[in-house]
């Protein structure tokens, strides 16, 4: 057996660059610079584009497209005037029944929300279906920008059926958590959910609300939670900064 070096469990083996050893130099620049990134710690300033060109001894535009790349993934941020920065760790949020606020709030950030829409609805076929209604039935829709100590991380779009929560509106304080008013003041008792989690690209529209670039990729998660009868009890769509979060999830074997 061949010994290699050591590698990190938590980064690509062998820093991504395959035994034969042919990468594209910005590849290599990237790695370079990512070790740099780790040592330099949060908020650091990262040195000029010049320095950094003369240090890795490419051109400025093969470190533009590493720099890029570390921007896409959340390891570094450029801020309009003052330079690029190393990146806060990013926001975690566990795949269970804990809500946004109390995840967040587990972190030491503070959660708000921007409420850009509330109206009432009729089901289409999808929604009837997965909120068990009639095509037609009136739906709450509530959407709101999500924000983690003031700045702007998702927008996340919630449906749930009028007939069942009919003094939804009057008992929800939309700036605050959905889950708790759920909770507290409906009585309903969440027991499981179905999500389901994929990558994509905002729309011009999310991108705005959100703002981030629109080529930048997103977290997109679909939940459907139910409660202690096996009764929908809304349907979620959740897009979230795919370089400012992430989600965990602890997993059990079968019994």
């Amino acid at each position: 057996m061949n010994r290699v070096p050591p590698h990190r469990a938590d980064r690509p083996v062998r820093a991504g660059i395959p035994e034969h050893g042919r990468v594209p130099r910005y590849y290599a620049v990237k790695a370079e610079l990512f070790d740099l990134v780790e040592n330099l710690g949060e908020g650091t300033v990262l040195p000029s584009e010049r320095e950094l060109a003369e240090r890795f001894s490419v051109s400025r535009v093969t470190l533009r497209q590493a720099v890029s790349e570390l921007v896409l993934e959340g390891k570094l941020i450029r801020r309009q005037g003052s330079g690029t920065f190393v990146a806060p760790p990013k926001l975690v949020q566990p795949l269970s029944l804990v809500s946004y606020t109390e995840g967040m709030r587990r972190q030491g950030v503070e959660p708000t929300r921007t409420v850009i829409t509330i109206e009432e609805i009729s089901a289409d076929e999808g929604l009837s279906r997965d909120l068990m209604l009639e095509p037609g039935d009136p739906v709450v829709h509530l959407e709101r920008v999500l924000l983690a100590d003031d700045e702007r991380i998702g927008l996340e779009s919630t449906y749930l059926s009028l007939r069942r929560f009919p003094d939804l509106l009057e008992k929800l304080d939309p700036g605050g958590s959905l889950y708790a008013c759920l909770t507290e003041r409906l009585g309903v008792r969440f027991a499981e959910a179905e999500e389901r989690v994929e990558t994509v690209l905002a729309t011009p529209r999310e991108a705005l609300l959100i703002g981030t670039n629109p080529a930048l990729p997103m977290l997109l998660l679909h939940r459907v939670s139910y409660d202690v009868d096996g009764h929908p009890i809304e349907r979620a769509r959740s897009l979230y900064r795919g370089d400012r979060f992430s989600f965990v999830a602890r997993l059990h074997a079968d019994r």
